[in-house]
């Protein structure tokens, strides 16, 4: 892992991976598993994933549209207009929870807008460490929240269970865990003395230069949001959101269209251009303002590939173990010491964290328990959406915390920040597996499986 620093996703966990699931066929075989059957397993779970998939192409569209129509840089713009001193962790966390829904993505957030945050909140004084850990805990809250997360996306297919039904149910654990972690940022903030704020001018201003900030862009995401309320599937939603994001890139950016869409003049062609670079490709808007250059910046649906290419590789080796059974094999030995539901939450819940702390990779402490645990919550008449939102409370947000990590990897050399100085400021990360086992316990929410009536 370390020889590819933070990129694993470029290749080598995809392999381990593929070769996990050639040896676990090999044992199949050995036992008298049929290669036939172990075929039908593996195409199985990865068919299990198949509109996870189709969401994340459609992730990358929607980020390069709202990219180029100015919504997500009006969001920053807005959002840094909020900020004072006094609550400036508390703002900053919030800030990076806004821009993470509306990304899905937590390295994004937090190799953007977290980076400008950073250098405010020395210039008023705070330790770097405070500073990482509210920008850490608003964006990991995002990025579990988001419809457009790669994570949450994944956790939902893994068990089984539909995106915002499980977005729904995370929502009765992951909020009270942000509110504390507010609440505590709050405190933190008004026991200081504080500098001046002058760079967030300097970061308003570049914005505004680049782009034509309205309050109107921010009808894209209210019209997801309501789609979501209403209960429209993920993909037709978020293809709606992504259209938008180009009809307003189209009305309100014409600039930035003839930057992507390399055109001398506004024509039919510079709008396809621009759409169709925005939506497929990598695209880089320039600023006067380095600091933000970062953020002005989409891979498309190119830069979920490799995401992807993760999945099929997880979702086969997932097959293979379990066409030889051999999942079960792991988790009898484990399931066996979980006898109540409580037990058998803390049990998933410590096993997310110890696929981080093993794998290193975050999606495998997913992938893993969600398959090892799937059948016990069944047998206990439990929900598919106690499973997801327990992988994601436990193994999505704990990443960030392990410096051997993918996560933890990145986002300390993103930030320059050692992992162990900002882990003990990482609240929301740090209360959110506590929660859900809290919650697992005392029964709180725990949803049942209803019978089939037909």
């Amino acid at each position: 892992m370390t020889l590819y620093a933070d990129d694993p996703l470029a290749g080598p966990n995809q392999l381990a991976l593929l070769l996990a699931a050639a040896v676990a066929s090999v044992i199949s075989i050995f036992y008298g598993v049929r290669w036939k059957d172990i075929i039908s397993h593996i195409s199985k779970s990865i068919s299990s994933t198949s509109s996870a998939i189709i969401i994340l192409l459609i992730i990358g569209a929607l980020s390069g549209s709202w990219l180029i129509s100015g919504i997500v840089p009006a969001m920053i713009y807005y959002g840094l207009q909020i900020l004072d001193p006094k609550i400036f962790l508390f703002a900053s966390c919030i800030i990076c929870a806004i821009v993470s829904i509306a990304s899905g993505s937590s390295w994004s957030t937090i190799a953007t807008v977290g980076i400008a945050l950073i250098g405010i909140g020395k210039s008023m004084g705070f330790s770097e460490g405070v500073i990482a850990g509210s920008i850490i805990s608003g964006a990991y809250f995002g990025d579990k929240m988001s419809p457009l997360s790669d994570t949450t996306n994944l956790a939902a297919a893994v068990a089984e269970t539909e995106l915002f039904s499980h977005i729904k149910y995370m929502m009765f654990t992951t909020i009270p865990s942000f509110i504390i972690t507010l609440v505590i940022f709050l405190f933190i903030g008004f026991k200081f003395d504080y500098a001046s704020t002058e760079n967030i001018n300097l970061l308003l201003e570049s914005i505004d230069k680049t782009f034509n900030i309205n309050i109107y862009l921010f009808l894209v995401p209210i019209a997801v949001i309501f789609l979501i309320i209403k209960k429209t599937p993920a993909i037709p939603a978020l293809v709606a959101g992504t259209l938008l994001g180009v009809i307003f890139a189209m009305i309100f950016q014409p600039n930035i269209i003839l930057e992507v869409s390399q055109m001398k003049e506004i024509s039919f062609k510079a709008y396809y251009m621009a759409a169709i670079n925005a939506m497929g490709t990598s695209i880089n808007i320039e600023s006067s303002n380095t600091l933000i250059n970062d953020l002005l910046s989409s891979k498309g649906m190119h830069g979920m590939l490799n995401t992807i290419w993760l999945v099929v590789c997880a979702m086969s080796f997932g097959g293979a173990m379990e066409a030889g059974g051999l999942l079960s094999r792991i988790s009898i030995p484990l399931i066996k010491y979980a006898k109540s539901t409580g037990s058998l939450i803390a049990t998933t819940s410590t096993t997310c964290i110890f696929f981080n702390l093993t794998t290193s990779d975050q999606y495998l402490s997913i992938v893993v328990p969600g398959r090892m645990f799937s059948k016990s919550y069944k047998d206990k008449g439990l929900a598919a959406e106690n499973l997801s939102r327990t992988i994601e409370d436990s193994g999505t947000v704990t990443s960030v915390l392990i410096p051997w990590n993918t996560c933890g990897a990145a986002q300390s050399a993103v930030m320059g920040i050692a992992t162990l100085s900002y882990l003990p400021f990482c609240f929301f990360n740090l209360i959110s597996p506590i929660m859900t086992i809290i919650y697992g316990y005392f029964g709180i929410k725990i949803k049942k499986l209803t019978k089939n009536l037909d």
